[in-house]
């Protein structure tokens, strides 16, 4: 079965989650799934190992094309800490406010229902490190461009964003262009 449609099928959609008139898409059962979860993991990782821009920007040509794995609180930890094992690099934690204990660096987002904070500690991604930034779901971009600002704020480069759900109509791959986004399903 097609990755798009084995999320499809095993995702659970909740309707006016967290609040009326939105859809969420609730990947836990993606998550508690061994062979799904496998297949999703595999498919995260597969874009970056062969991206020729992150061969371009780093001069490599062997090798996944990033050194390490930015996962997105909460649910991008667990994709990106086994995205991050499989391809042999490590992960770093991109938290919400308040929530790490060194010096960090803060970038402040809209969402499609509120407002929000994320930090990375100042010394989690070293100038020219090549980062895969990896969430579950790309809305309105407003998460994950964030996150793309704090590593590149610490001198990284983003390679690459990939995410399990794409919701389309809300812009969220305009707004963190030029970054390229490998999503697994689009809906």
């Amino acid at each position: 079965m097609p990755i798009d449609e084995l999320v499809a099928t095993v995702a659970v959609t909740i309707p006016d989650f967290p609040e009326p008139g939105v859809l969420f898409r609730d990947l836990t059962p993606v998550f508690a799934d061994p062979v799904a979860f496998r297949r999703v993991v595999d498919a995260l990782t597969e874009p970056a190992d062969v991206d020729p821009r992150a061969a371009a920007l780093s001069g490599t040509n062997g090798g996944p094309g990033f050194d390490v794995v930015a996962g997105i609180e909460a649910r991008g930890f667990l994709l990106g800490a086994a995205v991050a094992l499989d391809a042999g690099t490590g992960v770093v934690p991109v938290r919400k406010a308040g929530k790490l204990p060194r010096e960090v660096v803060s970038a402040s987002y809209d969402l499609e229902y509120g407002a929000a904070t994320l930090e990375l500690h100042t010394d989690s991604i070293e100038p020219g490190q090549r980062v895969l930034v990896v969430d579950d779901v790309l809305a309105t971009g407003g998460t994950l461009q964030a996150a793309i600002a704090l590593v590149e704020q610490l001198g990284g480069i983003v390679t690459s964003v990939a995410v399990v759900v794409e919701l389309l109509g809300l812009g969220g791959r305009e707004r963190i262009a030029p970054h390229p986004v490998h999503a697994l399903w689009r809906t």
